[in-house]
């Protein structure tokens, strides 16, 4: 933003040298915002015109470069996040250096996308703590509301596989197995332009043959360590027992799940805000390492 600024300034000072004038950072503003009218046919306003335009490329330019807030420039900055953890054969997050943050804890959502409506509130009280977190997904929620996913991913957060159909994967054949995950590894990529790089078995439920396919396909296999039990019918509406739930199983490197209800997304502020209070912070799943 600040490069972007610099930019404009710097054009806009050619519009007001033409006419004399030195700029203030309210007149560029609104000078960036007048649209364009038919060129005068003085000297002095060809040379306002030539400024303009100079303004005009200069934001455009300034559009591309690092730094500048445009989502799509921040879901291209994904790739710089330095690798700082592991996850352990109990699905923790561990770090991998000493002297790296050990008390984190990994904000994960399943069976995504639904609503709009959910999703935002979501992920407005992710950027409200500075977090990020793994939106798990089912390809059939993909397939009818493709839009979604591409809100998930353009406010930044991160897209994980969750199979085509939610179905307990340790029952099926190996041919369908790789299907379910397959199938959402293109369709996400397909849509976003990027496949998931984490994978969650639905209910937490897989084999040897589940753990070869996502392997083959460069995911990192991960149930959880911390269960909110959001999911369960007992803890409906209650956004204070999910806290609680969360709250209980706490320990450095817990693997939190959640889903995309709309009790989670009341309980959401709260529990970021207690782990806060608690000297926690949220690991950015780009920082986790996904290959050995």
């Amino acid at each position: 933003m600040v490069k972007k600024t610099a930019l404009m300034l710097a054009a806009a000072s050619l519009i007001f040298s033409a006419c004399g004038q030195t700029p203030s950072s309210t007149t560029v503003q609104k000078q960036t915002e007048t649209k364009a009218s038919p060129a005068p046919k003085s000297e002095s306003g060809k040379q306002l015109v030539k400024a303009t335009s100079s303004v005009i490329e200069a934001t455009k330019s300034a559009d591309s470069l690092p730094g500048t807030d445009s989502a799509s420039t921040s879901v291209q900055s994904n790739d710089s996040v330095p690798i700082k953890y592991h996850l352990s054969k109990s699905y923790d997050i561990i770090p991998n250096e000493e002297g790296t943050e050990k008390k984190v804890v990994l904000l994960t959502f399943d069976d995504a996308p639904k609503e709009a409506k959910m999703l935002n509130g979501l992920i407005d009280t992710l950027d409200k703590h500075h977090a990020k977190a793994i939106f798990f997904v089912n390809g059939y929620r993909v397939k009818e509301h493709p839009e979604l996913l591409k809100l998930i991913h353009e406010r930044g957060q991160i897209i994980g596989n969750h199979s085509w159909d939610h179905i307990d994967l340790k029952k099926e054949s190996p041919q369908n197995v790789k299907k379910q995950i397959e199938d959402v590894q293109k369709i996400v990529k397909d849509t976003i332009g990027t496949a998931p790089q984490f994978f969650r078995p639905p209910y937490g439920s897989g084999n040897d043959t589940v753990k070869q396919v996502v392997k083959d396909n460069d995911l990192l296999y991960m149930t959880w360590s911390n269960g909110s039990l959001d999911w369960d019918s007992k803890n409906k509406n209650k956004p204070d027992a999910i806290i609680k739930n969360v709250l209980d199983q706490l320990h450095s490197g817990s693997n939190i799940l959640m889903h995309e209800l709309p009790w989670t997304v009341d309980a959401l502020d709260t529990l970021l805000t207690k782990l806060e209070a608690k000297g926690y912070s949220f690991v950015d799943p780009r920082s986790i390492q996904t290959h050995k």
